[in-house]
């Protein structure tokens, strides 16, 4: 399980720090996609099979599962860890999540997520403002 909220900058290569209780969860080799809200999302790689699994079952035949999977498996790579603990995060990925110096990297249960970090701030501010109302409509979910 992860948890946890991280600031790391990424260098002119591309390559972000991957915070040792992450690492730890994700492994030397894991998934890295395109998420919502403009971040990137980060999975083991047991995680993510167990997520292309149920991904393959959607119907062909509708067009939000189409497009769906599509937006998701073509930004996915794999990323493995250096011995410095870092990861490269290829172009396509920052520019989509607008990556640029400052990220913010998080614990979000079974999966890591890469922020900018005003998209981050911005996102949490907002979130947070509505928590309480957030938390209310989550009570339809029986949690």
């Amino acid at each position: 399980m992860f948890m946890g909220e991280y600031q790391h900058n990424i260098d002119t290569k591309g390559r972000i720090i991957v915070p040792a209780k992450f690492r730890e969860g994700l492994g030397e080799t894991f998934v890295v996609t395109r998420g919502l809200d403009r971040c990137l999302f980060a999975y083991p790689l047991s995680e993510w099979k167990l997520l292309e699994e149920k991904l393959k079952k959607l119907p062909l035949t509708k067009k939000d599962a189409r497009a769906f999977t599509r937006f998701f498996f073509s930004g996915a790579v794999e990323c493995e860890v250096d011995k410095q603990g870092r990861i490269n995060l290829p172009a396509p990925l920052r520019t989509y999540a607008e990556l640029d110096k400052e990220c913010v990297v998080i614990g979000v249960s079974n999966r890591v997520e890469f922020w900018a970090k005003g998209h981050w701030d911005t996102y949490f501010e907002e979130s947070e403002d509505s928590f309480a109302e957030i938390a209310e409509n989550m009570m339809d979910f029986d949690i």
